[in-house]
């Protein structure tokens, strides 16, 4: 928390996710969802009424903005981001998020679904808030701290900023991109338009957690095409699609190589959706590692899996085996600007934090932006239990991030 000003972090928070910004993963379009442009509008007027320059929101719901430098010094151009659509695991529509002021250190039992309880033995993190507030969702729906409170931390820091004009910084972007819960957060992005040297996402979760290292990530479809005919008269005729799927997913290793049975540093292949009809169906996966080039090695262990499933069941079907990239681990980029970190963990520091710098088992804007030519680590927001019903978040943790940014600004100032 910055002594002595007023935070409007929660104020913003507590808005921002009752806006349904859900992305839709089976959509062509970008944005997937018109909803998100909403988000989109509405903080851009919020940020020009703050008088930052150059505000605009495209037809694809990115929200490019300017915080002009302050400062004599040549100091190079930071952005932070965020995205404003939340994910598709959990309903996002009618959020009603509920503040818990002086959290008491009990289990939340959530109001409009007491089955839904957030308890102290699922999320131990709960205790670091005990006397603090803490913001949940009713209980039907996921609250979308994933990403609002990123969203919410940089406003907050474009209010301070232009509001503490005596803080020195340089040339600062603020950047919203909309369907990133879908993979498709920087797809339609003008990285001129950015005009950033780094960057930095709002996008993790405990405070004190600075993360320069993601999973890398390709997607593998199977299709099966079996061989139809009248079910009446199928004898020896029929080779049902769908059977052959199920009996794919079933010879996957119960034990291991599975999202259910791996942390830390192990990749998985995980099986995501089924889909298809006797003639035909298809199997879609996600395959994760952070040593890219074990991609390869998951994607023929599966694809020798399958082939020997379906050499099983009958020499007439036959299988299309489909990989496609998604993201790289923003390691492989960021190892190359280590001042990036090094500024970031000077800003932690500032505001007396414990730093965890720890890989995420999952991916980020950053790592595209990172590969598209814009060094960008992960920071923390605080959010907790994200895509579903228990999600939540500290009021002090998000106040927390509002300082590191403040702090990170005048470092890079300081650094020039």
């Amino acid at each position: 928390m910055i002594k002595g000003y007023e935070h409007t972090v929660t104020e913003r928070f507590m808005r921002y996710v009752t806006i349904d910004t859900q992305s839709d993963p089976e959509s062509d379009k970008h944005p997937s969802t018109e909803k998100q442009k909403h988000l989109s509008s509405l903080l851009a007027e919020e940020l020009k009424a703050l008088g930052l320059k150059d505000v605009h929101t495209d037809k694809y719901a990115y929200l490019y903005a300017t915080i002009p430098s302050n400062t004599s010094k040549k100091v190079p151009v930071i952005c932070f981001c965020s995205h404003i659509d939340t994910a598709p695991d959990c309903s996002g529509t009618n959020v009603k998020p509920i503040l818990h002021k002086n959290y008491n250190g009990k289990d939340i039992v959530l109001p409009d679904d007491t089955t839904q309880v957030i308890s102290k033995k699922d999320y131990p993190y709960l205790k670091e808030h005990k006397g603090h507030d803490i913001i949940t969702a009713s209980g039907l729906t996921l609250l979308g701290a994933d990403d609002k409170s990123g969203v919410a931390i940089i406003m907050d820091l474009a209010n301070y900023l232009t509001t503490h004009p005596e803080i020195k910084h340089g040339e600062i972007k603020i950047l919203f991109t909309p369907d990133e819960e879908v993979g498709q957060g920087t797809a339609m992005l003008d990285l001129k338009k950015v005009g950033a040297d780094y960057a930095y996402t709002l996008d993790g979760g405990e405070a004190g957690t600075l993360e320069d290292e993601t999973f890398s990530a390709d997607a593998v479809r199977i299709t099966i095409h079996g061989v139809i005919a009248h079910p009446g008269y199928a004898k020896n005729k029929l080779v049902n699609a769908i059977k052959i799927a199920g009996a794919i997913v079933d010879a996957l290793p119960k034990d291991e190589w599975s999202p259910e049975t791996t942390s830390k540093r192990k990749g998985f292949v995980h099986p995501v959706a089924i889909n298809g009809v006797a003639e035909k169906a298809t199997i879609d996966f996600i395959v994760r590692d952070f040593d890219t080039l074990e991609l390869k090695n998951h994607e023929e262990r599966l694809q020798t899996i399958a082939a020997k499933v379906l050499k099983k069941y009958s020499r007439r079907a036959r299988m299309e085996f489909k990989v496609t990239e998604q993201y790289r681990n923003m390691k492989e980029v960021l190892d190359h600007y280590p001042k990036v970190i090094s500024y970031a963990k000077q800003a932690y520091k500032r505001a007396g934090l414990k730093i965890e710098n720890e890989p995420i088992r999952g991916g980020t804007d950053g790592s595209r932006l990172s590969f598209m030519g814009l060094p960008c680590p992960n920071l923390f927001t605080g959010m907790q239990a994200i895509h579903s019903r228990h999600e939540w978040v500290g009021v002090k943790d998000m106040q927390k991030a509002v300082e590191v940014l403040a702090h990170l600004v005048h470092v890079w100032e300081d650094a020039s």
